[in-house]
């Protein structure tokens, strides 16, 4: 039977219904009028956003908790440029998601029409594939693909741009089938071999990071751990991947990382490094291993064969995800005592030691040690953070214990401004769960705007903006290499109490420790989006050193 005619607009619709798709995330634009109008009879919920950057970090977080790709609708030129950092987010963060981008028409291609862009060029070097749609009978392959391409292997990014004309014009074609996740799984002669380093290792120790999780696969996981009493330590901003709690957790390998964590890493004798990349971040500058031969034996598991051997040369290379993985380590027992159980409870120990926040006191009236100990107290376990980049992020990454998958949203690319868009995708999407932003003054207004989307949606998010009055990563870094040579660090701000109450949410400001306290009850208890404006001491830079004692330390190195 001859399909019907339908739009391009409506078909690229459709494929999106018939994939599964539930939610879109966008900012509209004359040059996909079509699709929007075929969405408005279409199942999909769609979040209006204020700028694309936060459209696409909205879509990235989605895809983070989910695992299926998010997606992001935006117009061309300036559009498609405003949202090309969350594409970065998505890419370094081995994300799956899709971009559609409005496109000139056909005709007017190379003249450098009216917001014209060639968007293979543009974002070849961001995304996994980038391509433009020729032919409205073309769109339920590609948009297949596109699924596939965003979910196979390292999860990423897909660009699709949409010319005007092409969503306009009639095709009869058939929709595709509902594309299918393609897994690895380790073969039982490697696991068998890991199992046989297992029985012959004395020190080892498992990382954990990327993407390709699930709930059932962090629980697959801390069983196995549990029954071989294997330290495991997470990677940058993947600490969702195991429980903080668990008596192997030896705790997080990112910035600030807890020195004797690092030397327990050296020290080993073999290393579990499932699902992530063993990146800048986590290897401390690429120091961390030997590269490209580690001195330890290194098993590295991760969905996409290219990145086995890329940077460093595994002992054993499994090509498989983390899901497959751990559904196979989870039935594997020791088959003789463990050497290693005292080594085990050693780093736990230490972990929960350093993650103490009642042992932290820094300059000022607010005391961000007792606010996270109050914080642990006061909010649920399964309770979603997100956060951009800053040193802010530090009192979570240390002093939160996460203890469920999808409750860490923050971006491995160091990106900013992407705590209050990641917020807003959560609560989007899981409006039951508690989100709680961490923001510094710099981060928040990079894409504070999006506090107006969740006002919008009625999404009581909370904002926790910490105030230092500067960029203060940077000044930090200014006063290690240039001491007492501020340049372009500072900053003046507004008040952000009556930033939240003026776009219809609630504000408050806080100077004390004593302050925060019931102030967090009152923003809790509002039931609307909230920021509490908490102004911390400049000097309070990191848990463990203030400015002052960065400058003087430079200062006495000869800088």
């Amino acid at each position: 039977m001859k399909a019907p005619s339908r739009t391009g607009g409506q078909i690229l619709v459709d494929q999106l219904t018939l994939h599964g798709v539930d939610h879109i995330f966008c900012v509209p634009g004359e040059s996909y009028l079509a699709a929007l109008d075929a969405l408005h009879d279409a199942s999909i919920n769609v979040t209006v956003c204020r700028q694309e950057g936060g459209a696409a970090m909205m879509a990235e977080a989605y895809g983070k908790l989910t695992g299926r790709p998010g997606i992001c609708f935006v117009t061309r030129g300036p559009g498609a440029t405003n949202a090309s950092p969350g594409i970065h987010i998505a890419k370094q963060d081995s994300t799956p998601m899709i971009l559609f981008v409005g496109q000139i028409e056909r005709g007017m291609r190379e003249r450098e029409a009216f917001q014209e862009l060639d968007y293979r060029a543009a974002f070849g070097p961001l995304a996994k594939w980038a391509t433009e749609v020729d032919d409205p009978a073309r769109f339920p392959e590609i948009v297949s693909r596109a699924f596939h391409v965003a979910t196979s292997g390292r999860p990423g990014p897909v660009v699709i741009a949409l010319p005007e004309d092409v969503l306009t014009e009639l095709a009869d074609v058939a929709d595709a089938p509902r594309y299918k996740v393609i897994e690895t799984y380790p073969s039982s002669a490697q696991v068998a071999e890991l199992q046989t380093l297992l029985q012959g290792a004395e020190r080892p120790i498992a990382l954990l990071g990327g993407s390709r999780w699930s709930d059932e696969a962090v629980k697959d996981f801390a069983r196995f751990a549990e029954s071989f009493q294997l330290p495991v330590a997470c990677t940058f901003r993947r600490q969702m991947l195991f429980p903080a709690d668990h008596a192997s957790y030896a705790g997080d390998l990112g910035l600030g990382v807890n020195p004797k964590l690092l030397s327990r890493i050296k020290d080993a004798d073999l290393i579990l490094m499932v699902g992530g990349r063993l990146s800048e971040v986590p290897s401390q500058g690429y120091s961390l291993l030997d590269i490209p031969a580690p001195k330890q034996k290194l098993v590295h598991i991760h969905p996409d064969s290219s990145e086995l051997g890329r940077v460093y040369s595994p002992h054993l290379a499994i090509n498989a995800s983390p899901i497959a993985f751990a559904a196979e380590l989870s039935k594997l027992k020791p088959s003789a005592p463990v050497r290693w159980s005292e080594g085990t409870k050693t780093a736990h120990a230490d972990y929960l030691a350093w993650s103490d926040p009642t042992k932290i006191r820094h300059a000022g009236q607010l005391q961000m040690g007792e606010v996270m100990a109050f914080l642990r107290e006061r909010l649920p376990a399964d309770t979603i953070f997100c956060n951009g980049a800053g040193n802010f992020a530090t009192w979570i990454h240390r002093f939160w214990p996460f203890r469920h998958y999808g409750t860490q949203l923050a971006p491995t690319s160091g990106s900013m401004g992407y705590g209050v868009p990641a917020a807003v995708g959560a609560k989007r999407v899981q409006p039951q769960s508690h989100v709680v932003v961490f923001a510094g003054d710099g981060d928040f207004l990079m894409n504070g705007q999006e506090f107006a989307t969740a006002v919008q949606y009625d999404l009581p998010i909370l904002v926790v903006l910490i105030d230092n009055g500067m960029y203060g990563t940077i000044r930090m870094h200014q006063e290690r290499e240039y001491p007492g040579r501020v340049s372009a660090t500072n900053l003046k701000n507004p008040d952000f109490a009556t930033y939240a109450k003026a776009f219809g949410g609630y504000g408050e400001r806080v100077e004390t420790t004593e302050e925060f306290f019931p102030a967090l009850d009152r923003a809790l208890t509002s039931g609307k989006p909230a920021i509490l404006h908490c102004i911390l001491d400049p000097e309070a830079i990191t848990p463990a050193m203030s400015l002052t004692q960065i400058r003087e330390k430079a200062i006495s190195e000869g800088k």
